[in-house]
């Protein structure tokens, strides 16, 4: 008897275990690069992809050691001129791809460390709601520089 409740707990376990995997998403950040300011002093703009997965997330935050502070903005036309608000947090509804891209969502990068160069990568982590933390290496360009070809499948680690 007590060995049967003993499997019956581990069971338990392992199955709250692999639930939780199975609702996170499995990259749910891809594609992150940051286009320098082309004057020294400007903030950066830093752009990615987010995957809700099967569950869905909410972005409430982005940062980096070499960076002394990011706002997630969005561009958005008002009044027949292009304006950029900020935002606190990004809804990723399960199945979902949201894209911050040029002309739309971003994460402005406010006292980008002067060693970060052109083809040096630059470490953003992001921080979700449901407590997921992803770390990823996003590719730098110049401010005239052209996007980098979209890859999948990007290094990244949660933590």
């Amino acid at each position: 008897m007590r060995y049967a409740l003993l499997a019956g707990f581990a069971a338990i376990a392992l199955s709250a275990c692999s639930q939780g995997a199975d609702e996170a998403p499995a990259d749910p950040v891809e594609n992150a690069w940051v286009r320098l300011p082309a004057v020294d002093g400007r903030p950066a703009a830093a752009y990615f992809t987010l995957h809700g997965g099967d569950a869905g997330d909410t972005l409430i935050a982005v940062d980096s050691e070499r960076v002394a502070s990011i706002e997630l903005h969005e561009t958005t036309m008002e009044g027949g001129a292009m304006r950029m608000r900020p935002i606190m947090s990004v809804d990723i509804p399960a199945g979902e791809t949201i894209a911050f891209e040029p002309g739309g969502r971003h994460a402005m990068l406010f006292g980008v460390d002067p060693e970060v160069t052109a083809g040096t990568n630059l470490t953003l982590h992001f921080r979700f709601d449901s407590g997921r933390d992803v770390s990823i290496e996003a590719a730098t360009i110049d401010a005239g520089d052209d996007a980098p070809a979209q890859e999948s499948g990007q290094d990244h680690g949660a933590h």
